[in-house]
């Protein structure tokens, strides 16, 4: 153990704990699965915070409509102070004499008012639309997620890919040394191994770039700190089944969130007619007030009696003349809905070919998974059998390097594949929902 003398005891345990800091392992970097790569792109993504914040407030606005149906109490406490002039009244008549005092509870509400119930239920619909909305955010959030994932995870295996086939065309490099000292080999068939070499090394570095690339991209949206360390878990190899056409379509046809939208929206849109047509219908309101209205504050005047008491009162309001812009109004709203109706066919429409594009697409990314698996074996068996042939000196260099070349571009073609189809499947429950 080495002793610090003649340094301050401060500086000293400073220089001890950095030296016990640099001695302990790095921690390993975070390995997230789909799953939990999805949670936190729900802490941290903006589209999808946004649209739950919209969907929040729109939930409001529905508590504050009904709230608006209901009778509302309030309390009144007032002071009004008349300069006098010699009579009971005082300056102003309408004060009823110089000092004047309210204390009262009101109660106020609507005995018939179909505005306010329309806007209540376009309200609800409003919030209804909003959700959707989140949905479809949600929804694409995963979409997003899906292909950031997949992309790291075809760049690892493609980083993996180039690093092995470094390896092999080291190995080559040492069979045609061999070869060579044996008398077996020309040098240009070293010289070509070289080359390939190298050619390997370059492209073993940019897929490590590739890998980093990808890495922050989706660090940004999974963490506040996009310099996290961290990778993913590669699941390729057990992506689910396709389901049936019928039964994909029939889901989509009940949990498609575009869909609910555009008919929340018709329905909020239907409930806007009401509100406008409402405004030609009267209204019925009523009041009732308890408490003290007099000269004196106090529960009894000079004269004994009582100070304290209740009124109510009914209030009816007929609309009879408006220049024709209730009339408008209901024509505006009435425009608004076939808007809404004719957004409603198009997004039916654009569903039902917007499922079978993203069906077929799945279909044939699927369907290619094991040829491309084949693939992959057939050329790693073409490898094995030109190397052989070229230790016998049946063939050239060049096989080998195409045979080498061969593979690894199958390995690629099939992470590709593999990831295609994976992402066929989450554009698929975009409009479907998980199956």
């Amino acid at each position: 153990m080495v002793s610090l003398p003649h340094l301050p005891l401060g500086l000293a345990l400073g220089l001890a704990l950095s030296s016990a800091c640099l001695a302990q392992p790095a921690a390993p970097p975070l390995k997230l699965t789909l799953q939990q790569a999805i949670d936190r792109a729900r802490q941290y993504g903006p589209t999808f915070i946004a649209a739950n914040l919209a969907a929040a407030s729109a939930h409001e606005d529905a508590v504050q409509a009904k709230a608006a149906l209901l009778p509302g109490v309030g309390a009144l406490s007032q002071f009004i102070y008349t300069q006098p002039n010699g009579t009971p009244t005082g300056v102003f008549v309408s004060n009823d004499g110089p000092h004047v005092y309210n204390q009262q509870a009101m109660v106020h509400g609507d005995l018939f008012a179909p505005g306010k119930r329309a806007d209540y239920h376009r309200a609800l619909a409003a919030e209804a639309v909003a959700r959707a909305k989140a949905d479809v955010a949600a929804r694409g959030l995963v979409a997003v997620v899906v292909q950031d994932y997949y992309a790291m995870v075809v760049a690892e295996r493609k980083l993996a890919n180039a690093q092995r086939a470094l390896r092999e065309a080291r190995q080559f490099l040492d069979v045609t040394e061999q070869q060579e000292r044996g008398g077996e080999a020309a040098h240009s068939d070293v010289i070509k191994a070289q080359i390939q070499v190298e050619q390997r090394q370059r492209d073993a570095e940019d897929g490590q770039l590739a890998l980093d690339k990808a890495r922050l991209a989706f660090a940004v949206l999974l963490f506040p700190d996009f310099r996290q360390d961290f990778t993913v878990e590669d699941d390729l190899d057990s992506a689910a089944a396709l389901p049936p056409f019928p039964q994909v379509q029939d889901m989509a046809g009940r949990n498609n969130p575009d869909l609910r939208t555009a008919q929340a929206a018709v329905e909020q849109q239907t409930h806007v007619v009401e509100s406008a047509r409402a405004a030609l219908l009267p209204t019925l309101s009523f009041d009732y007030f308890f408490g003290i209205n007099a000269n004196q504050f106090a529960v009894h005047n000079l004269d004994q009696r009582n100070n304290l008491g209740s009124v109510a009162q009914a209030e009816l309001t007929v609309p009879l003349w408006t220049w024709g812009a209730a009339r408008s109004k209901i024509r505006q709203a009435q425009i608004g809905l076939e808007q809404a109706r004719n957004d409603l066919s198009f997004t039916q429409r654009q569903l039902l070919s917007t499922l079978q594009a993203f069906y077929q697409e799945a279909q044939v990314a699927g369907s290619q998974v094991d040829s491309l698996k084949r693939s992959v074996e057939l050329s790693a068996e073409s490898l094995r059998l030109t190397l052989l042939r070229y230790r016998a000196g049946e063939v050239t260099v060049l096989e080998v390097v195409d045979a080498q070349t061969t593979l690894t571009q199958a390995r690629n073609a099939r992470a590709d594949g593999l990831a295609r189809y994976r992402l066929a499947l989450a554009e698929l429950q975009t409009l479907t929902g998980a199956f």
